[in-house]
């Protein structure tokens, strides 16, 4: 019969014994702050995805992350709508290369945006972008809106 070992005694090959990690995400510390918070404003170039996924993993975790992911997802989410239709409808006979250009144009102020923010928020200064439409804030509060009204109605 193997002798079962208490879990929480258990060593590694050099003796010393292993700790377990917390369930619980740690805050961030001030340099991993900075460094999330300028990876979502630079992953701007390639959409809103990079900005939306670090908001959602480090909120709560780091104010300056969260602050600052959350700029940068409210600046690329409506910019990358407009790149994706654009790139959809470009094959359309005759008005196609309308819908090119518009693509064209949205990405480069999307990389250009994305890459001044990222600079600005690498030296650890806030960065608020000035055409920003606050689109992911305005669908939020709608979405919360809808919520509260399903649970009162119950």
């Amino acid at each position: 019969m193997p002798v079962q070992t208490d879990p929480r005694s258990s060593r590694d090959s050099s003796g010393a014994p292993f700790e377990g990690l917390s369930p619980v995400a740690q805050p961030l510390s001030v340099t991993e702050d900075h460094q999330w918070a300028t990876l979502a404003h630079f992953g701007g170039v390639a959409g809103f995805l990079p900005s939306f996924l670090i908001h959602r993993v480090f909120r709560g975790r780091g104010r300056f992350t969260e602050q600052e992911s959350k700029e940068a997802m409210n600046f690329t989410l409506l910019p990358t709508l407009v790149v994706v239709v654009g790139v959809l409808l470009a094959p359309v006979p005759y008005i196609g290369w309308f819908f090119a250009l518009a693509a064209t144009a949205a990405w480069l102020l999307l990389a250009v945006g994305s890459l001044a923010g990222g600079i600005g928020v690498n030296r650890g200064d806030p960065h608020v972008y000035r055409f920003n439409t606050r689109l992911y804030d305005r669908l939020e509060e709608k979405l919360r809106e809808r919520s509260v009204n399903r649970t009162g109605r119950r």
